[in-house]
């Protein structure tokens, strides 16, 4: 079997690495020089410096390496999956194209296979997707992932799973898609209340009713409520705001602190606040944790008054 990831940040870098373990990989950077030394260092220095490559396990920054692979990783943000499909379309076209990123686009409002499907239509689109840190999964520790296909892929399953990586499969690919998406936005709000040192118990209903937000848009459009209740709802959800590791919780505790953030480093949740917040009002959602978030990004509400707001609201029924 022979692998190809295209996207060569810390995620991509680690699939690859644990992939390497059952087949020969490809992973393909966008950036030549980079690729050249990855390739000669057998590491990911910029990513994941600790994390050497297996011998199975090849760089190139040249996009031809797909033509001889079916199964083809895209290990990249949300926001430029389109256009990149839609740049490379002619060689992606008919493979099995699975897409790692968590987000919705902000042109369309679709999840990723959606996006996938519009440029590569003849593609077999997937999304794997769950709680899951790229260091982890570089250092051979144990991890579950879901993936998510329109029909059965009880066979892709068996292809990507390894001796560390274990993959759970589901026909559920809205529900695996928005818990994904939006588990990223409740991490930055939960990042924002450690940040203003809020305290932990104001973290915990944060989650809590944060997940209930989640599950009421995820649902309206028509996942399966098992699907926000798995690994790649409710899993992903605690491991993201719960951890340093996360640049979405990262991000939102800069917030909370009033202090900057590296803008070179992609915080998926931030456009998918935009995104939901437009999906919310489309189909008559609720989504208070999520506008929220969007106006803290977009600096239309400071952390106290969104704190505020929040806590301001009618009482009601759990």
């Amino acid at each position: 079997m022979s692998i190809a990831v295209l996207g060569a940040g810390a995620f991509g870098t680690a699939l690859a690495i644990t992939l390497a373990q059952i087949g020969e990989v490809v992973l393909w950077a966008r950036d030549t020089a980079h690729a050249e030394d990855m390739q000669q260092s057998r590491c990911n220095a910029r990513r994941l410096p600790d994390a050497h490559f297996p011998q199975r396990l090849s760089v190139t920054s040249d996009i031809a390496c797909v033509d001889g692979v079916d199964i083809v990783l895209l290990a990249m943000p949300m926001q430029q999956m389109g256009g990149f499909l839609a740049s490379h379309a002619a060689r992606l076209d008919g493979k099995t194209l699975i897409s790692c990123s968590k987000g919705i686009d902000l042109a369309t409002g679709n999840g990723p296979i959606e996006v996938i499907e519009a440029a590569c239509p003849k593609a077999t689109a997937a999304v794997l997707t769950g709680p899951s840190f790229a260091a982890d999964i570089a250092r051979g520790l144990p991890t579950a992932l879901t993936l998510a296909t329109r029909e059965d892929a009880s066979a892709l399953q068996a292809q990507l799973s390894t001796p560390t990586l274990r993959i759970y499969r589901t026909t559920d690919t809205i529900g695996a898609e928005l818990g994904g998406a939006l588990k990223n936005v409740i991490a930055i709000a939960a990042g924002v209340v450690i940040g203003a040192q809020l305290g932990d118990s104001a973290r915990a209903a944060l989650m809590t009713r944060g997940f209930a937000e989640m599950g009421r848009l995820a649902l309206k459009l028509g996942a399966r409520p098992e699907t926000l209740d798995g690994l790649s709802g409710f899993g992903d959800l605690v491991l993201t705001c719960t951890s340093a590791q996360s640049r979405n919780f990262r991000f939102g505790l800069a917030l909370g602190k009033g202090e900057d953030f590296d803008p070179a480093t992609t915080v998926e949740g931030a456009a998918t606040a935009r995104a939901a917040v437009q999906l919310g009002q489309r189909h008559g959602v609720d989504l208070p944790i999520t506008a929220m978030v969007a106006a803290l990004v977009a600096k239309d509400l400071s952390v106290s008054d969104a704190a505020a707001a929040l806590l301001s609201r009618p009482l009601k029924e759990e």
